[in-house]
């Protein structure tokens, strides 16, 4: 399999170290959510894994994996929040969005979800929608995939303020939530891998 050219240029922003591939069968995953998904997505999921960036940004597993999140946030999950909250709110007037075409991709520590709007038949031609808990406006559409946008929110600050909650660490890592479990249970911050004050 190729190279893919927007998870590429995210590597050149966000180191690979603590990436781990999840080995996913994407065939079995499609029929069981009746899609393909985003080459940069799937090239994701290869490079770094499901997991963490700078502890406030978080890339979600689309499968189930034991012990990966006791919480039971997930792809499902989070779809189903972004979904809800789109139906809460009353969604937005200058978007026309059908509800059942939002699935989530990310979420961070400050409640807002990241997801596709799955309208075009082509994955790699769905735009990114922010649920933004703190941005203005709450929703929002980006012309471009989610490697695009993870590269933009790390290296534009005025795009990091229109669509992120929370600050971003000046030290930008990914660590997978496999080993985000090791440093937890070594009783380490899962962000840092520093010992828990």
């Amino acid at each position: 399999m190729g190279v893919n050219a927007e998870v590429a240029a995210l590597v050149e922003v966000l180191p690979t170290t603590h990436g781990r591939d999840e080995e996913i069968d994407w065939g079995a995953l499609e029929k069981e959510w009746g899609t393909r998904f985003p080459g940069d997505y799937t090239a994701f999921m290869r490079t770094y894994g499901a997991g963490w960036i700078g502890g406030v940004l978080g890339v979600l597993l689309p499968v189930h994996r034991p012990g990966a999140y006791t919480d039971g946030w997930g792809l499902g999950d989070e779809t189903a929040n972004a979904r809800g909250t789109w139906e809460m709110l009353g969604g937005s007037p200058d978007l026309d969005v059908d509800p059942n075409s939002i699935l989530a991709w990310g979420v961070t520590s400050g409640a807002d979800i990241y997801c596709w709007l799955t309208t075009d038949e082509d994955p790699d031609r769905w735009p990114v929608l922010v649920c933004g808990r703190h941005t203005d406006p709450t929703f929002q559409v980006h012309p471009f995939g989610m490697a695009e946008f993870l590269r933009r929110i790390l290296t534009d600050e005025e795009f990091q303020e229109e669509t992120i909650s929370v600050v971003i660490p000046r030290e930008r890592s990914f660590v997978h939530w496999r080993e985000q479990k090791r440093r937890w249970e070594a009783d380490l911050d899962p962000a840092t891998g520093e010992p828990r004050a």
